[in-house]
C-alpha cells in the first residue's frame, strides 16, 4: 500500500483549534481551583504525557518502515492530540485571570463564584456555583458564568425573581440563598 493512503493530514487538526470551542473574547475568568486544575492538567502533558509519547515515537521508528508501524502512526497522531490540547491550555492560562470568592466584599447579590439556591415555578429546590468556562460541571453543580442561568442570576438578590431562557422557553426562578467560599 502506498504512504499517500495511509499519512493523516496535519490540516485536519489544525483546523479544529480554530474552531476548538466557542468561548468568549478576553479575560479567561476562573476560581483559584479552576486555574489549579488548569496549571496541573497543563504540567502533567508537558512533564509526563508527551515525554512518554515521544519516547514510544522514537523507539517505533527505529524499528524500521513506518508505514505498517502501529505504534508509530498511533504515536504520532497522540502526539498532535497532546500539542494541540498543549496549545489550548497555554492560552487560556494565558487570558487566565483568577477570582476568588472568598473575597467578595459583598455577599448580598450574585456574582463570579458565588454557590446560589434558587427554586423554580414547581417550588424544586436547586443549588449551582457559578465558576469560569474550563471548570463548568452540571452534574457537579458547578455552571459556567455565561450560561443562561448564571447571566439571569447575576446580580440578583435573595428573593428576587429572575427570567431563564430555556429551551422549553422562559421560566421565572427565585433567589433563596446566596453564599461565598470561606478561604
Amino acid at each position: 500500500m502506498s504512504k499517500a493512503f495511509t499519512k493523516e493530514s496535519d490540516a485536519d487538526e489544525d483546523a479544529l483549534d480554530a474552531n476548538e470551542s466557542p468561548l468568549p473574547a478576553g479575560k479567561n475568568y476562573v476560581t483559584p481551583e479552576g486555574f489549579q486544575k488548569l496549571q496541573d492538567e497543563l504540567l502533567n502533558l508537558r512533564r509526563v504525557e508527551r515525554p512518554k509519547v515521544v519516547e514510544i515515537v522514537s523507539w517505533a521508528a527505529g524499528n524500521g518502515d513506518r508505514s505498517e508501524n502501529g505504534d508509530y502512526i498511533y504515536g504520532k497522531k497522540r502526539l498532535r492530540e497532546i500539542d494541540r490540547r498543549i496549545r489550548y491550555l497555554t492560552k487560556r492560562h494565558e487570558s487566565a485571570e483568577v477570582v476568588d470568592p472568598a473575597l467578595q466584599k459583598n455577599h448580598a447579590q450574585v456574582f463570579f463564584g458565588a454557590t446560589v439556591t434558587y427554586a423554580n415555578e414547581a417550588d424544586e429546590e436547586n443549588t449551582i456555583r457559578i465558576v469560569g468556562v474550563d471548570q463548568a460541571d452540571l452534574t457537579a453543580g458547578l455552571v459556567s458564568w455565561i450560561s443562561p442561568i448564571a447571566r439571569a442570576l447575576l446580580k440578583a438578590r435573595v428573593g428576587d425573581t429572575v427570567k431563564v431562557k430555556t429551551p422549553a422557553g422562559e421560566e421565572n426562578i427565585e433567589v433563596v440563598e446566596i453564599r461565598y467560599a470561606k478561604a
